[in-house]
């Protein structure tokens, strides 16, 4: 399925710069392209930019990282549940209390890196399972209406937005 063909009912407002950034991509195809590019970008950072933080109480690269890893699993947490047919309303979580809970900044890169490459690679097993059936199937996280494809391409779209940042305001 491609990211433009989603219809906007299977997936909250918020979630729209997201999915709109992505173009026009094959769900499947681009969570292993975006796996890619990700890797070799934040493999191109200049080592000395990893601790920067653009402001006062912003992020830094690492932590960053750590929190598109956390998130994507969340995110691939709610798609099992609900290409399982499970209708229990999934929470939100506190983004911020994650990543002041993390060790990234005692960690490598590389370490961080190889982290979400298993996580994606894991997560590539997990869409490539569901049938077209569950791929529609729709629940609710986070207080909102979601299909499980359109979890797959808010993944996505989570981390290149994330990449985008890195461009912007790290480099």
């Amino acid at each position: 399925m491609k990211s433009t063909q989603l219809p906007i009912n299977e997936y909250a407002s918020f979630y729209a710069p997201y999915v709109n950034a992505l173009g026009e991509v094959d769900l499947i195809e681009e969570l292993e392209i975006s796996l890619h590019d990700f890797i070799r970008f934040v493999q191109n950072i200049p080592m000395d930019k990893f601790d920067y933080r653009y402001a006062e109480g912003k992020w830094n690269i690492k932590e960053i990282i750590q929190h598109v890893i956390d998130t994507e699993r969340i995110f691939a947490y709610r798609a099992l549940r609900i290409s399982r047919n499970d209708q229990t309303p999934l929470p939100g979580f506190d983004e911020n209390d994650y990543v002041e809970n993390t060790q990234a900044n005692n960690r490598s890169i590389q370490d961080l890196l190889t982290e979400y490459s298993a996580v994606r690679h894991s997560n590539l097993f997990l869409f490539k399972s569901f049938s077209e059936e569950q791929l529609k199937r729709i629940g609710n996280a986070s207080n909102a209406a979601v299909s499980v494809r359109a979890i797959g391409f808010i993944m996505i779209g989570h981390q290149k937005h994330h990449q985008t940042v890195f461009q912007e305001r790290y480099l």
